[in-house]
């Protein structure tokens, strides 16, 4: 809530000064020489060297082609004039190489006030003189991360603190931003459950975060807690400030003392001497400072002779004999010892002593200290190796022949043996090493006994100090972390943590990252919060495992490591790819149906099923099927290319991602030409016809042509004619162009009648195929009895299966003897009749025969005849041809 009133101040001040800057100068004044004009612009603060702000001349609307030309000029005073360029002949105005920073150039400025720069420009020449105001208002730009004053904050929290009290942070995070990009707002990173961050807005628009405490607190249970409080701005994406918020729980009196022991009975002979101290009273108060100061004293119920006898010393709560015991009779003291703290009731101890009358006085105990001992409390290091001495003791006031008994008595690693070879000498050593962390406080007792039965009782206190003995110990040593790409900058990933057994600074642990550490990756070093500064890309790279360290402060500094395993999940954020952007595939008509044309490679950058892909056909699928597990491409049928040469085939990839990313790739079938169509000749168009030739007609002369084609291509379609069979009186009368087909006549006709000529039209591919015609040509100078011409005509049933040899040409100046008259022709029709017939019951046989096999594919109307004629050729395959 606070956020949307604090953006709304803002912005009806920056309105209100926008407002201001207009009415100043279009106000009366402004206007009152015709000669001034006044510009406003606006650009945001950083742009680049080059950047255009305005044109003057255009915005003025000023004729820049007069004579002499206008110039436009910067006054020279102008301190601003090193931020724009300005273009002397159109007056425009661009961004110079000092780049503009708001926060620089308006130091001063607050945030209702705004920032911009005042330029004059003057028009020259003087016939054109005009003073033009320009105002730049400079917006401001998120380019400044909020930022605390300090690095650590602390801020002390009372023990008894009442949930829901509030303490304010006072070193607020700043940002020399302004508007939306100021702070907006302050979280903590880890609240331990007992604390929130609220933010409250004063009346100068300053936001100040409050510390609110949502749990009891207890110092004795935890004295301080550590995190992190974040400022952020509001800008897009938000830029973040970070310090460490320390708090510290202040102790209240809230717990008394307490003895450890509340009855110690102290047993005294006779002969004790003065000083000599009996007892060590302890009592704790788990409060610090002022409230754990612990004083003890007597009741007022111990009479003034046990006072006189023995003292206690308020600080310490040490019991010494203070004055001499009567040696000839044995008694018993009571004293009542109280702890005081400040406004507690008083703890009560009992210390009870027995004097024991001695005959001959009890031995006399005499420590010497060989480490370090204040107020009877030996100090060791726990580094100190086994067997190391701790104390000497020295008993005196014992009979020659007296026997004397000295023991420890205590649990703990010590003992108590003979010093070498000398008489009641005794050393107290370690018998192994000590561990603080295990155990702080011992206490033992040298007991000495003699023959009497006398005992001495002599206490040793030893105290463990604290060494750097102990590495930080991560919880995990192996640390997987799983973050999904394309994450937003500085996102969290996980708090390391590490305890470090060891006390004071020696057990206080900050950590770092590994040398092999990416640097996208950031550590605090307190807290142990990992982040990542960048997005990250799983199609770069997928795993990233690095070492991080804990450190601990002691001397020297120990530490362990940990291996941080961080996984980035896929999110379907590529599309599928083509390995080309399009695909074109040669195959052979008459490939077979569902045989692999060609196979589409497709990719996908992503993993799983976003990375799945599946491919279909868009267009043609009554045609083609893709295979979407290889991407292999099949035709359904056999395709022919002389119905269809190319074929496009638009192919979709499409992935398995939510939602579906696709691409589209275009494939061409180019289908190669195969030798399965022979030539089809289409003139003649029938055996049946033919062409009057006239006798006259002269050598040379073109008669006339045969005409075919061929529906494949390439060497597949290239015809080549000749003749193969003739029928006429006069052998090699007419020649045929091989390339062209046409027919001419090579010698001068003698003889009149029908000249039949078989033309093979065959193709150049392999197999070889071809077809065959009859051309007619009927020698006369009139068609006077067509229906005599027609029974001249053979039938193809009358030609031969084999066929004739080339005809010899005669020799140069030889004539071939013609046989002339209607007795040639009479002669030629019987045995074309004759003939006739004879092919006649030929066909009908083959063609009851052929009725019993297996039926062949049906031919063209053009094919069939002309494949008859090939059969009956085929038996002689000798080619007569140009004869």
């Amino acid at each position: 809530m606070w956020n949307t009133k604090r953006g709304t101040c803002l912005h009806s001040k920056g309105e209100l000064w926008g407002l201001f800057i207009i009415l100043l100068y279009t106000s009366p004044l402004v206007h009152c020489s015709s000669n001034f004009s006044h510009l406003i612009y606006k650009i945001k603060e950083g742009l680049p060297k080059g950047i255009l702000i305005g044109a003057i001349g255009a915005d003025l609307k000023l004729d820049l082609s007069v004579n002499p030309p206008r110039s436009f000029n910067l006054e020279l005073k102008m301190a601003s004039q090193q931020y724009v360029n300005l273009n002397n002949t159109t007056g425009e105005l661009f961004t110079s190489a000092v780049e503009i920073d708001r926060e620089a150039l308006c130091v001063e400025s607050h945030e209702g006030q705004g920032c911009a720069i005042f330029l004059d420009v003057l028009i020259l020449p003087q016939q054109y003189f005009q003073l033009v105001k320009v105002t730049i208002i400079i917006e401001d730009v998120n380019d400044n991360h909020p930022h605390f004053p300090v690095d650590e904050i602390r801020v002390s929290v009372p023990e008894n603190a009442p949930v829901n009290t509030r303490f304010a942070v006072e070193q607020s995070a700043v940002d020399p931003d302004i508007g939306i990009h100021s702070v907006q707002t302050y979280w903590l990173v880890n609240d331990y459950g007992v604390f929130t961050l609220d933010v409250e807005e004063n009346e100068g628009g300053e936001l100040t975060p409050f510390l609110i405490i949502t749990e009891s607190l207890d110092r004795e249970t935890q004295a301080e807690y550590v995190t992190n409080i974040i400022a952020e701005d509001g800008g897009s994406p938000p830029l973040l400030g970070t310090a460490t918020l320390r708090i510290i729980i202040t102790d209240v009196n809230d717990n008394c003392p307490k003895f450890t022991e509340s009855l110690v009975n102290v047993t005294l002979y006779g002969n004790a001497t003065k000083g000599m101290q009996l007892a060590r009273l302890q009592a704790y108060d788990p409060d610090e400072g002022a409230n754990a100061l612990i004083t003890y004293a007597f009741s007022k119920r111990v009479n003034q002779e046990s006072r006189n006898l023995f003292h206690l010393d308020t600080n310490t709560g040490v019991l010494n004999l203070a004055g001499k015991i009567d040696n000839n009779t044995g008694k018993l003291y009571k004293l009542i010892v109280l702890a005081n703290g400040p406004t507690c009731i008083p703890e009560v101890a009992t210390v009870t002593i027995h004097v024991i009358k001695q005959l001959s006085g009890p031995p006399v105990v005499i420590p010497r200290y060989i480490a370090s001992e204040k107020d009877g409390v030996v100090s060791l290091r726990e580094s100190e190796p086994p067997f190391s001495p701790v104390a000497f003791f020295t008993i005196k006031n014992t009979e020659p022949q007296q026997k004397i008994e000295c023991l420890l008595e205590g649990a703990g690693p010590f003992r108590l043996v003979p010093y070498e070879r000398f008489k009641n000498e005794y050393l107290l050593e370690t018998t192994e090493l000590l561990d603080y962390e295990q155990q702080q406080d011992y206490e033992m007792i040298v007991v000495v006994r003699n023959s009497h039965g006398l005992v001495v009782n002599t206490v040793v206190k030893v105290h463990v100090l604290d060494v750097n003995d102990n590495a930080p110990v991560f919880k995990q040593s192996f640390i997987d972390i799983t973050v999904e790409e394309n994450n937003p900058p500085n996102t969290f990933l996980t708090q390391l943590q590490a305890t470090d057994a060891d006390s004071e600074s020696r057990g206080e642990v900050y950590y770092l990252l590994g040398a092999d550490a990416p640097t996208i990756f950031c550590l605090d070093r307190s807290t142990g919060v990992l982040t990542v500064s960048t997005s990250l890309d799983r199609e770069e790279k997928e795993t990233y495992r690095f070492m991080v360290r804990a450190v601990d402060r002691g001397t020297p500094r120990k530490e362990s490591i940990a291996t941080v395993i961080i996984n980035v999940q896929d999110r379907n954020d590529n599309s599928p790819r083509f390995i080309n952007k399009d695909f074109t595939f040669f195959v052979p008509e008459n490939f077979p149906g569902f045989g692999e044309i060609g196979v589409l490679t497709v990719t996908d950058a992503d993993a799983g099923e976003n990375g799945w892909v599946a491919l279909s056909i868009l267009n043609g699928s009554d045609i083609f099927v893709i295979d979407t597990g290889r991407g292999a491409l099949r035709a359904k049928t056999s395709l022919d290319r002389e119905q269809q040469g190319t074929y496009y085939v638009w192919i979709e990839a499409i992935d398995g991602g939510e939602p579906a990313l696709s691409c589209i790739t275009m494939v061409t079938v180019l289908l190669l030409d195969v030798n399965d169509n022979p030539p089809t000749v289409l003139f003649p168009q029938s055996n049946q016809s033919y062409m009057l030739v006239l006798p006259n007609t002269l050598p040379g002369t073109s008669i006339t042509e045969v005409y075919a084609v061929d529906r494949d291509t390439g060497m597949n379609a290239v015809i080549a004619y000749s003749i193969i069979k003739r029928t006429d009186g006069e052998p090699g009368s007419f020649d045929i162009d091989p390339y062209t087909g046409n027919i001419t006549l090579r010698k001068t006709l003698s003889n009149r009648g029908l000249y039949s000529l078989w033309v093979k039209v065959r193709d150049h591919g392999q197999p070889e195929l071809y077809s065959t015609v009859l051309v007619n040509l009927f020698v006369n100078e009139t068609v006077s009895n067509e229906t005599l011409i027609q029974s001249l005509l053979p039938r193809s049933v009358e030609i031969d299966h084999g066929e004739l040899p080339p005809d010899k040409e005669g020799r140069k100046g030889e004539q071939v003897p013609n046989m002339c008259g209607e007795y040639q022709v009479l002669l030629l029709a019987l045995t074309t009749i004759c003939l006739g017939l004879f092919l006649t019951v030929v066909s009908l046989v083959t063609y009851i025969c052929c009725k019993k096999r297996k039926p062949k594919k049906k031919m063209s109307d053009i094919e069939t005849p002309l494949n008859r004629n090939h059969e009956m050729v085929d038996k002689n395959p000798m080619e007569i041809s140009n004869i």
